[in-house]
């Protein structure tokens, strides 16, 4: 880390330059560009286009207008010819699979009704992402021109196979190919002879309409829906992640309204040391409690990644003090790869 470029004693991220002080000092979205150079290293574009008379995608809050020859901000379509193109190829997607042994290092593992059955969790791995999170620990989701394929019919197959209790969406995030990830989770739920849980691991800025078919199909299926609660201060939210994510706390409110069985609908926050602190717990716990404090909420343990490798894992006082301030408002409260710890300083 360095010293804070503004105020020369807090310390600060090198790529962002600023600390969260300074940042939520700023006038809200006058945030520096920061993620030009790291998008430019994918060939992404540096900031959702919004080009008039572009072609429109409507699928997250990012809501891109495509001109001539641009391409979306999560890399997964482009304008050609004033026609919306998409990488993936009809009736397939760009993801990867695989199978965990249950319980796996799911975030809702903790109470999830999955976590407690034997079998195999069907992990699908969507490349592409509405977000660009400086800390991405998944960032090969950013190579799409690199990305494999799998057909409807087979990511089916496998899900339905006699030891998979769950199926989880995550990546990148599922949003860019959230059509697909419906398709196949409602087959699921339909065709398998044994219900599966149908889990969503994402931002949380898709289209609502889509984000509450998700929710209902976790729902019927005992599954669960982790929305990641990045932060509550729109300049710590843009510097860390380079959008906005309103539509998240938006989406998240819906989906406690119209989808109230329990156990579905839950959060995540990963304290990144120094920017998101207790305030920024505080604000967040307070809005999932004025929705229903017994909501679970999870806190989780930073580690060092991608273009914020110079940060330290989560120091133990930063925690500790995340972890009271979201107990003063929620009932359940975990803190997520506390193995970490014993690596980190105080």
């Amino acid at each position: 880390m360095i010293p804070c470029r503004q105020c020369g004693v807090r310390p600060a991220a090198e790529v962002i330059g600023l600390c969260a002080e300074c940042l939520r000092a700023l006038p809200v979205g006058e945030v520096p560009d920061v993620h030009s150079p790291v998008r430019k290293k994918f060939g992404l574009p540096a900031r959702p286009p919004k080009s008039r008379g572009g072609v429109p995608c409507t699928l997250c809050a990012n809501e891109c207008l495509m001109g001539p020859g641009e391409t979306g901000f999560c890399g997964l379509r482009w304008n050609e010819g004033g026609r919306l193109i998409t990488a993936a190829p009809k009736g397939a997607a760009l993801a990867a699979t695989y199978y965990d042994p249950l319980p796996t290092n799911c975030c809702a593992a903790w109470f999830c009704q999955g976590s407690g059955e034997r079998g195999s969790n069907l992990a699908v791995f969507f490349y592409g992402c509405n977000f660009d999170c400086l800390f991405c620990q998944n960032a090969s989701h950013k190579r799409v021109c690199e990305a494999p394929t799998v057909r409807e019919e087979d990511m089916v197959e496998q899900a339905c196979a006699a030891h998979v209790r769950c199926v989880c969406f995550f990546g990148g995030s599922p949003e860019p190919q959230l059509p697909f990830a419906l398709r196949v989770a409602g087959r699921v739920v339909e065709e398998s002879e044994n219900s599966r849980h149908i889990c969503w691991e994402w931002n949380g800025c898709g289209h609502p309409a889509l984000v509450r078919r998700a929710a209902r199909l976790s729902a019927a299926s005992g599954g669960t829906v982790k929305f990641d609660l990045k932060a509550y201060h729109p300049n710590i939210g843009y510097a860390l992640s380079g959008v906005g994510n309103r539509r998240a706390y938006e989406n998240f409110a819906m989906v406690a309204r119209e989808v109230p069985e329990k156990e579905v609908l839950t959060a995540t926050t990963l304290l990144v040391p120094s920017y998101v602190d207790e305030k920024e717990v505080t604000a967040i716990a307070r809005f999932i409690a004025a929705i229903d404090p017994e909501i679970p909420y999870s806190l989780l343990v930073f580690h060092p990644d991608f273009a914020m490798a110079d940060l330290p894992i989560t120091p133990r006082s930063q925690v500790a003090a995340c972890e009271r301030a979201a107990k003063r408002y929620l009932s359940r409260v975990e803190v997520g790869n506390r193995h970490l710890l014993m690596y980190a300083g105080d």
